[in-house]
């Protein structure tokens, strides 16, 4: 059986991971527009590009590079933002995934510091580690963006160097050039504490809006079919 990157629904307490594709697009459009400037060195299509982003995103995915999510608010049922799991790459020699690399994530201005970024980082680092059996996740950033990368250092992931001209640069005026990536991972080893510290984060993050998780188990942030929606 040959593996194939394809993410299924995850969802939590307070954002539902889902594959994503043009009923999205709706929702994608109004979220990108909030606040643009809080975006910084990440790049988000505007509202008419969505469309195009959408068709970008799905041809990745066809070709076995991307698996893309929608990032739905459960208290609205709307989409505001994307992540993606990306460029798996095998054990050699084996038809095992043995990294995954989580990215193209982005949530729109009023979704930021609400803690749906923690429980989708919870979500996706699970099911890499817990279903895929993967030995590293990894997470990349302008090496400039010192507000992402402390987002990262704050779901877990360690710091590992900067990768100089690793890719072109997504900053606004930057068109063609290329940007140094600050790396980082989390790995197998670690990850039982880092689950540990998520948890914890969003538990706290919920006690403080008097919303309920299980923090034990896999509770509600658990992957299901597509034939198990209930919204």
């Amino acid at each position: 059986m040959t593996f194939r990157l394809e993410g299924p629904i995850l969802e939590g307490a307070l954002v539902r991971l889902e594959p994503l594709d043009h009923r999205h697009l709706p929702d994608l459009a109004v979220a990108v527009e909030e606040n643009r400037t809080s975006y910084s060195f990440t790049w988000v299509p505007r509202a008419d590009e969505v469309g195009r982003y959408i068709d970008e995103q799905l041809a990745r995915a066809a070709a076995g590079r991307l698996a893309p999510y929608a990032q739905v608010e459960r208290s609205s049922g709307r989409a505001v933002g994307a992540t993606a799991f990306w460029d798996p790459r095998l054990w050699p020699g084996e038809d095992r995934l043995c990294a995954i690399e989580v990215g193209f994530t982005w949530l729109a201005a009023s979704a930021q510091g609400s803690g749906l970024n923690t429980e989708a980082k919870l979500l996706l680092f699970r099911y890499a580690f817990e279903d895929w059996g993967v030995a590293r996740v990894d997470l990349k950033t302008d090496a400039r963006n010192a507000r992402c990368r402390a987002a990262i250092e704050k779901v877990g992931a360690r710091f590992e160097g900067v990768l100089r001209n690793w890719s072109k640069s997504w900053a606004p005026g930057e068109h063609g050039q290329l940007r140094d990536s600050a790396m980082f991972s989390i790995v197998d080893a670690e990850w039982p504490d880092c689950r540990v510290g998520l948890e914890k984060r969003l538990a706290a993050i919920l006690q403080r809006a008097s919303a309920p998780y299980a923090a034990l188990g896999r509770g509600p942030a658990q992957a299901s079919s597509a034939d198990d929606r209930t919204e």
